[in-house]
């Protein structure tokens, strides 16, 4: 099956293509309020975005995955498909087709990648675990969409090493992520490591993190190689939710590569700290496009952002956009 190329999509073609669930057309609803991304969109200025949304893409088929299998400690998802759980860990992994949407998402590819995703990947902790995810894909030249939604119970602590295989996904296009639930008084430690090549998958991850009351969230993302990629990411924090959030980017060649993030201070005395080390050589361009927003309802937020860069070509390009959007006064925040 073919798609029409991405940036010419209208709202009747989209509306002929999806299924008429309730969820589904809300994020239609905010798609068309927000429109496709070009290279004048904001998010994605900086990344070569109208060539991936204007070439004619043949969708990627799940037919040929394998049957479920058992694995040890790892999670692994083959062309957007479950093919394999842990068999000593206390986890439900399964398919929804249905997710609580983020209707203030700033990214529309959040929502198309939920408009063109069939069944939504569901997986649950209930008690304390490391789990390894690892997203292997197998279709050179394909457009492949799928989402995943994590819940982690009250007062579970988990670890997730989130690892990317794609060697055989030659000039693929992925628009994938995931909607993360973390629950009041549990933890998330979250370490994502993606290399790619200059001919690999080109990987668009748009990520919505909702940390409740008292819980916590780590994220440290390590970005290496030649290949173009983009994480857009927003964090939701509620009262004395906390976030700690390292990048680090390591891109060579003619790479295109970084992170676009929103941290949503909405209860009173939320912490968060973000940093983002970037490294640049040849041609690379590096992105770190980040806001950290502070609603009336964020008293005593603690707001820490922090981006720095070393280019070692005169070639290098870094795009460093730290930002603050702050709407009451007691509070702590810095950027730079």
């Amino acid at each position: 099956m073919r798609l029409a190329p991405l940036g010419e999509l209208s709202p009747e073609n989209l509306q002929e293509k999806i299924d008429t669930s309730a969820n589904k057309a809300l994020a239609l609803e905010r798609l068309i309020e927000l429109g496709i991304p070009t290279k004048k969109s904001e998010s994605y200025r900086y990344f070569d975005i109208d060539t991936l949304m204007q070439k004619d893409w043949e969708l990627a088929s799940s037919k040929d995955t394998k049957e479920l299998s058992s694995s040890t400690k790892q999670i692994i998802i083959t062309d957007g498909v479950v093919t394999a759980i842990p068999e000593d860990i206390e986890v439900e992994v399964g398919c929804s087709n249905t997710v609580d949407l983020d209707m203030n998402h700033f990214d529309p590819l959040y929502y198309l990648g939920h408009l063109m995703s069939q069944d939504i990947i569901s997986i649950r902790f209930k008690s304390d675990a490391k789990v390894t995810i690892i997203h292997r894909f197998t279709q050179p030249n394909r457009l492949l969409s799928y989402r995943l939604a994590i819940y982690i119970d009250s007062n579970t602590h988990i670890q997730i090493d989130e690892r990317f295989d794609g060697d055989k996904a030659k000039g693929a296009l992925i628009i994938a992520g995931y909607d993360t639930f973390i629950a009041r008084d549990s933890t998330l430690k979250l370490i994502r490591d993606e290399t790619l090549k200059v001919e690999d998958y080109t990987p668009i991850f748009s990520q919505r993190v909702k940390v409740d009351s008292y819980a916590s969230c780590k994220i440290h993302s390590f970005s290496f190689g030649e290949g173009s990629g983009l994480e857009l990411l927003k964090i939701e924090l509620h009262e004395n939710a906390k976030v700690d959030a390292d990048h680090l980017l390591y891109a060579t060649n003619v790479a295109k590569r970084g992170t676009v993030s929103q941290i949503v201070h909405i209860g009173q005395s939320s912490h968060s700290n973000q940093r983002a080390k970037n490294i640049l050589a040849d041609q690379a361009r590096g992105i770190f496009d980040a806001l950290i927003k502070v609603e009336y309802s964020g008293k005593y937020t603690k707001a820490h952002q922090n981006s720095n860069a070393i280019l070692l070509n005169d070639g290098a390009y870094m795009a460093s956009k730290p930002q603050l959007e702050i709407y009451i006064d007691d509070l702590e925040a810095s950027h730079g």
